[in-house]
Parts: structure tokens; C-alpha cells; sequence
């Protein structure tokens, strides 16, 4: 048996996933949670025979109760700006009533919590890069704000959770990640520019693409969880890439990586889009030890057969 079991909400989805098969490769065992609201099932397919692993489709909104666990991670959201507009109350909900729900199940089995919240708490950020003790800079009532303010609210609970009744909880804010199991249109950068570099299609990059993205490889930001949920930190923790890349950097190398011979071309900037987006990761160095190691050019070479196969899936058609 597993000394101990870890439950993560969200666990089809991009993160989530990933962060299972991390779990199981220690040696936990993992109940996966997920409504499928943004997730996918296909994420788990190849964990479904380990005796170890469990998926149970439910929405964390509502009161649950899984059995005992040793570990909550609380990834449940639509991540995507595709997805967090088009299910905006959703998105609100499970940063409120979700993160209330799986903050009163480690309160009730005494386990160790870590939610994901974003580097979205900064918005567009004034101070560069971006430490935590930084407040942010955010429009409460911008389109974006139905993730923006879920995230910053889920923090706040939790914090509140920690101070009135003793929860042993971890904050980690998650920068730019990307890699396989990621949505072709979920409406984020990489997918966006590798889907459309596959098919010939021109790369859209808004605004003049001078604006600025840190990417970290999917390896790379799991490991910084585990690190994290092993530390006595409470406070908020930046997880990403320090190295900062213009959006038309990003497009130039997708390109380079697919061999497509798409053109780039500019649209309008979307609302309250941030101009630039970097962590200082000073404390997670300190802290945990930790710093990326894989480059942008590296993880998109190790994305691309993932996204070439997305492609050939019924879903994709059209889209």
C-alpha cells in the first residue's frame, strides 16, 4: 500500500495531468477529480490501469468528500482565456465555493494543501519583474476578471484557512507553462501559434508583439510544486521561467521549430492584455532549490509531435 494519498482537482486537465502521473511516479496514491467542464479524460487514459490511480467526475463547486487523503492540490479552473470567458461564472465559482470545498476537506483529514493560483494576481504589472510581495495592478471588472479575481480570492481564503484554523496550506503562482496535453484552441500562445504554423496558417500575434511572456516547459513547473509541497512556505510562490520572450520571439520560433512557411500577422490588441509577464523567482531559489531547466526552443521541440498528433483528432477538424 501507499503511505500516502493525494487527491488533485483538475486532475484531466493540462496541469493536473502531469501532475498525477508526478505523484504516481513517487509513489503516492492519487485520486484525480474533475467535472470535464475543460478537461479531458484522454489526460488519464494511460493511468486508468495502475491500482494506484483513481478518477472520479465531480465538481469540487459543490460539496464533496472523497475519503481520506494525505495531500489536496487544488487545480480546478478554466485556465484558458478561451475557456474562462466563455464559462466565466463557472470559473468564479470553483475559485470561491471550489477552494472552500477542498480547503474543508484537508481541514478535515488534516492534510497539506497547495492551491494554483497565477501570475494573473499581478495583471499588468507595474513593477518588473515580478516579485510576491508585489499587489498587482488590476481592473476587478475587465473582461479578464472573472479568472483574475477568482485566483486572487481563492488566495485570500486560503490564507484565512491558515490563520483561523491552523492549515497547513501552500500558495504557488503559476507563470506562462506549456507543453503536451495542452488544447489546440484554448485561445494561449504556444498552441495557438503551433496549430496554426502545422496548418500553413498565418501566426496572429496582437499588437505588434513587443509584449513580453515567460514560458516555462510542463516538467519543469511540476517539479517546482513538489518542492513547494514539501517546504513550510505559506506565503505565495512564483513558479516559472525568469527569461522573458516578446510574443513575436515566440512566433519566430515556432516557426523555426515546425519548418512552416507561414507569414505573421498582426491583430488588435484584446483588452487589459498585459504588456509584459515575468517572475522573479529569488525565493523559490532560496526556498525550494528550484529553477527551470529546459528553454523555450528545447520544450517546443519536445512539444511538437504532441501537437502534430492533436491535430489528426476528430476535434481538431474545422477548429
Amino acid at each position: 500500500m501507499s503511505k500516502t494519498r493525494a487527491m488533485v482537482t483538475g486532475g484531466a486537465g493540462f496541469l493536473g495531468s502531469h501532475l498525477c502521473d508526478a505523484l504516481l511516479h513517487e509513489g503516492y496514491a492519487v485520486i484525480a477529480v474533475d467535472n470535464l467542464l475543460t478537461g479531458r479524460e484522454s489526460n488519464l487514459q494511460h493511468l486508468r490501469n495502475d491500482p494506484r490511480f483513481e478518477f472520479r467526475k465531480l465538481d469540487v463547486s459543490d460539496p464533496f468528500d472523497c475519503g481520506k487523503v494525505d495531500y489536496v492540490f487544488h487545480f480546478a479552473c478554466p485556465a484558458s482565456p478561451v475557456d474562462y470567458t466563455l464559462h466565466g461564472l463557472e470559473t468564479m465559482r470553483v475559485g470561491s465555493e471550489g477552494t472552500r470545498h477542498t480547503l474543508e476537506v484537508a481541514r478535515k483529514y488534516g492534510a497539506k494543501y497547495l492551491i494554483a493560483s497565477t501570475s494573473e494576481c499581478y495583471g499588468d504589472p507595474l513593477e518588473h519583474p515580478q516579485k510576491e510581495t508585489y499587489w498587482g495592478h488590476v481592473n476587478p471588472i475587465g473582461p479578464r476578471s472573472v479568472y483574475d479575481e477568482a485566483k486572487r480570492f481563492g488566495e485570500a481564503l486560503t490564507m484565512a484557512y491558515h490563520r483561523y484554523h491552523n492549515l497547513d496550506t501552500r500558495i504557488v503562482r503559476i507563470f506562462n507553462t506549456y507543453g503536451p496535453r495542452m488544447q489546440l484552441n484554448d485561445g494561449r500562445v504556444i498552441p495557438n501559434f503551433m496549430k496554426q504554423a502545422l496548418r500553413g496558417e498565418d501566426l496572429t500575434v496582437y499588437g505588434d508583439g513587443s509584449q513580453t511572456r515567460s514560458f516555462c516547459y510542463v516538467s519543469d513547473e511540476i517539479e517546482g510544486f513538489l518542492r513547494l509541497i514539501r517546504s513550510s512556505e505559506h506565503l505565495p510562490v512564483n513558479i516559472g521561467n525568469p527569461i522573458e520572450h516578446t510574443i513575436l520571439e515566440c512566433a519566430q520560433c515556432v516557426l523555426a521549430i515546425t519548418g512552416s512557411k507561414s507569414k505573421i500577422r498582426s491583430q488588435p490588441l484584446p483588452p487589459d492584455d498585459p504588456r509584459q509577464r515575468c517572475p522573479d523567482i529569488s525565493k523559490a531559489k532560496a526556498l525550494l532549490g528550484w529553477e527551470p531547466k529546459i528553454d523555450l526552443e528545447t520544450g517546443l521541440r519536445s512539444s511538437l509531435e504532441y501537437f502534430r498528433q492533436a491535430l489528426l483528432e476528430p476535434a481538431a477538424t474545422g477548429n
